[in-house]
C-alpha cells in the first residue's frame, strides 16, 4: 500500500463521516472519531451515521470513542467546525506522534485571534505538519461517492502531494498546492458571500442582481487573498471561484440557506453557519490592511443585527459609480 495507510478523522459530523469514506474508498483503514460513546456504538451498530441519513459507512470506516486510537494513525483529517478547532487540536497534541501530518478541513478564521486555521493548529497542536484541504463538497454529495474536486494544500509540495495521492480516489479528485494560505482564504470568505448570495435570493432579487453579486462578491475575495500572499491561480481555481459557485447557488450550503432565511425576514441565525462567524473577523482584517470589502461588511451589519435587509441593500446599490476593478 502507498503512504498513509491509515487514517484518522476527528468528528463524526457530516463532513467528518463523508471524508472518512472518501478516504476508505482511496483504500485507507479509516478510524472515525466521535465524542459521544453512545454516538459510536449506534454507528457500529447500525453501519451508518445519523449526520447522513441514507448513507452506508464504508466497512473499512470504524467508529471510535477512543481519541489516542484515532491519533496512532499515518496522517489525520480534524474535520470540526472552525471555532472548535483549536479546542479539538489541543486535545490531538496530547496523542499523535511528532511529525504527524494533520490536514484541518474547515472553512473559517477563528474568531478569538484573527487566524487562519493552519495557524491555529501550528498553536494548538505543535506535534502536527499542518496541511488543509478545501473546495466545492458537500457533504452528502462525497459521503454517496458523487464526483467531487477539491484541493489539498501544504508548506512542503511533497506532502501535499503524497496526501492527495492518498486519500483521492475515482470520484474524490484531490488537486494539490502549495498555496496554503489561498486555499484557507478562498473557503473562508466564500462562505461570508454565500450568506450575502443567499439574502439575495432570499429577498427575490432576481437572476441578474445573484449574478453581480456573486461577480463583485468574488473581486473582494481577489482583493484580500491577494493582499495576503494568495496565488490568482488558487483564488481562481476550486478552493476560491469554484467553492463560491457551489455555496452562493445552494440552499444545500448553511450559508446560503441562512441568507435566505435573512432575506425572508427571518431573525438572525448563524450557529450553524460558518460564514456568520467568519464575516466579522473577515472584515477586521480588510480594514486593517485597507481592503474594500463593501458585500463582506454588509453581511456582518445584517448578520449581527446592526442593519437591517433593506438598509444593507440600499447602502450597496448607492454606493458611487467606479471603475471595474
Amino acid at each position: 500500500m502507498s503512504a498513509y495507510p491509515v487514517i484518522g478523522v476527528i468528528g463524526a459530523g457530516a463532513w467528518g463521516t463523508a471524508l472518512a469514506n472518501a478516504a476508505a474508498r482511496a483504500g485507507r483503514t479509516v478510524r472515525l472519531w466521535a465524542r459521544d460513546p453512545e454516538q459510536v456504538a449506534a454507528m457500529a451498530r447500525s453501519g451508518a451515521s445519523p449526520r447522513l441519513p441514507g448513507v452506508r459507512l464504508d466497512p473499512a470506516v470504524r467508529p471510535t470513542a477512543d481519541l489516542a486510537e484515532a491519533a496512532a494513525v499515518d496522517a489525520v483529517l480534524l474535520a470540526v467546525p472552525a471555532q472548535a478547532s483549536r479546542a479539538a487540536a489541543l486535545e490531538l497534541e496530547g496523542h499523535i506522534a511528532r511529525g504527524t501530518p494533520v490536514v484541518t478541513c474547515a472553512k473559517g478564521i477563528e474568531r478569538s485571534s484573527t487566524l487562519f486555521m493552519t495557524q491555529v493548529l501550528e498553536e494548538a497542536c505543535p506535534r502536527a505538519v499542518p496541511a488543509i484541504l478545501s473546495g466545492p463538497s458537500f457533504a452528502v454529495d462525497v459521503a454517496a461517492g458523487l464526483p467531487t474536486a477539491v484541493t489539498l494544500a501544504a508548506h512542503d509540495p511533497a506532502l501535499a502531494r503524497a496526501l492527495a495521492h492518498a486519500l483521492g480516489s475515482g470520484a474524490f479528485r484531490l488537486y494539490h498546492s502549495e498555496d496554503v494560505r489561498g486555499v484557507e482564504i478562498g473557503g473562508a470568505a466564500k462562505n461570508v458571500l454565500a450568506i450575502a448570495a443567499g439574502i439575495v435570493a432570499g429577498r427575490a432579487l432576481g437572476a441578474s442582481a445573484s449574478a453581480a453579486l456573486i461577480a463583485r462578491g468574488f473581486a473582494e475575495l481577489m482583493r484580500f487573498g491577494k493582499a495576503y500572499g494568495a496565488r490568482t491561480e488558487t483564488l481562481t481555481g476550486l478552493s476560491g471561484l469554484g467553492d463560491l459557485i457551489l455555496t452562493a447557488s445552494s440552499e444545500q450550503s448553511r450559508n446560503h440557506a441562512l441568507g435566505v432565511a435573512l432575506g425572508r425576514g427571518a431573525a438572525p441565525d448563524g450557529k450553524l453557519a460558518e460564514g456568520a462567524q467568519t464575516a466579522p473577523v473577515l472584515v477586521r482584517l480588510a480594514r486593517e490592511r485597507g481592503i474594500d470589502m463593501p458585500i463582506a461588511h454588509a453581511v456582518d451589519e445584517v448578520v449581527s443585527g446592526r442593519l437591517d435587509i433593506d438598509a444593507a441593500i440600499g447602502s450597496l446599490l448607492a454606493r458611487p459609480q467606479k471603475a471595474e476593478t
